[in-house]
Order: C-alpha cells, then structure tokens, then sequence
C-alpha cells in the first residue's frame, strides 16, 4: 500500500492494552496510525516499541479536553492528510461502592469515557466526509450491558456510549460513516491483572462458555473488521467479543462437573 493510498487510523488510549493491540493491527494491515494517549511517558515507549516512525505519530491528549482533541485531530491532518477511521478506546475506572463513589470520580469517569468519544468524533467526522466517508468504532464494554457492583460510573458510562453509537449511526451514515461498538468481557488487561483477584478470576470462568479471559489481540481484530471493507454495510451495532458472556445465566459450573 503506498502513502498516497494508505489509510489513517486515529487511535485514542492506544499507549497500552486494547489501544496499543489495535494500533499494531491496524499497522500489519498497512494503515497508518496516530496514536492519542494521555500518559506521555508509556506512549512514546508505545511509538517506540511499534517500529513504524514513518507509518505513526504519537500526541499526548486528554479526550475530555475539547482544545486538546482538537489540536491533536489538527495535527494528524497536517502530517496524514486524511482520517479513515476512528477508535474511541480511551477510558478510565472507579472501582467503589455506588454510596462511596464520589461526584468528582463519577463526572471524571463519564468525561472520558461518554464525553471523550463524542468529543473525538466531532473532531474526526468533517476530516472522515472530505474524504467520502470512513468508521468510527466505540470500545463499550459488557458493563453496559449487565450491571455488577463496583462500576456505578463505568457501567453507565458504558451504556451511554452504546447508545451514542447508534445515534452516530442514525445520522452519519448518510454522510458516508459507519459507526459501531465493540463490547469486551473479561480481558488481561494490566488493569484487569491489577484489579482481578483469583477470586474474581475464577467467579468470571464460571460465568464465560468459552471459560477463559479474551486477549488484547482478539478484541483488536474485531475492532479492526468493523473499519474495513469487509463491515461495508455494518453499522449502528454492537459487538459484544465476551466469549459467550453476556448470552448466558447461571449453571455452567454445575454442568461442567455433571458427569
């Protein structure tokens, strides 16, 4: 692919975890990529690692910063020249009791993960029409689908965002822009190493059909579908890449050990 065909990826926490395995992807396919992330140290360690100097461009940005966003959305354009799609992963968690949550960690929350993309994709939408078109896809989470303590701000986050997907669909699909969710379950993450006791670990095995944690590379590939040709006529859906997560109840540990 030569650099006046290549595509553009704009990639939003992408200096670690889901980000940084989306990036990677999106590079072995021959797109080009920038790279937003607000932790400036571990994203040029990212820029770095990846090996790409000519294909990518890292920008430290705060989403929930319009000006930020923006200047860095500027900034692409200037060195690429266009934007085919958009992955709103960037995020952040407060793990409390709903009465323990804060009001300042509830607004954080719901700025970067519900206002973060909205804002993003504000930014990229006019860039993505000048070029006839592109896909934005929405890194929600299965929180937004099932409730579970602890995640008061993050899960309603989560389903804010999955409804903005489908009213991002609703009214850029005419302008040529395909908008889609991709839902995680349970993912090694570092976070999810660092929050995740055995316990917890094992209480998400016996709620998951395929009885395991999903890979960083497995949520990219889904994520990387949707920006393609191949999702052409996809749009305004939500994906959940949770090995079976949220299409089953209670049982599973029990019919395992049936005889």
């Amino acid at each position: 692919m030569t650099d006046e065909i290549a595509k553009v990826a704009v990639v939003t926490g992408s200096a670690r975890g889901i980000g940084r395995a989306t990036a990677q992807r999106f590079l072995e396919d021959g797109w080009r990529v920038a790279l937003l992330d607000i932790d400036g140290e571990t994203l040029s360690h990212t820029e770095t690692a990846l090996g790409n100097s000519g294909e990518i461009m890292a920008v430290i940005c705060d989403v929930a910063e319009p000006e930020q966003v923006q200047a860095a959305i500027d900034n692409v354009v200037e060195r690429f020249g266009r934007i085919d799609a958009l992955v709103n992963n960037a995020g952040t968690a407060v793990f409390k009791p709903l009465l323990d949550t804060k009001f300042e960690e509830w607004r954080r929350v719901l700025d970067v993960n519900l206002s973060g993309p909205f804002i993003c994709s504000q930014a990229c939408a006019p860039v993505m029409i000048k070029n006839g078109g592109g896909s934005i896809v929405n890194i929600t989470s299965i929180s937004g689908l099932r409730a579970s303590t602890l995640r008061v701000a993050y899960g309603t986050s989560k389903a804010g965002l999955m409804h903005l997907t489908k009213q991002q669909a609703a009214e850029l699909g005419e302008v040529g822009i395909r908008v889609n969710g991709v839902s995680p379950g349970p993912v090694d993450t570092a976070m999810a190493k660092a929050v995740h006791s055995a316990e917890i670990r094992a209480d998400y095995h016996d709620a998951i059909p395929l009885n395991r944690y999903g890979l960083e590379r497995e949520i990219a590939d889904a994520v990387c579908f949707l920006c393609s040709d191949r999702a052409s006529y996809i749009t305004g859906q939500i994906l959940a890449v949770d090995g079976g997560f949220d299409a089953v109840g209670i049982g599973l540990p029990t019919l395992r050990t049936d005889p």
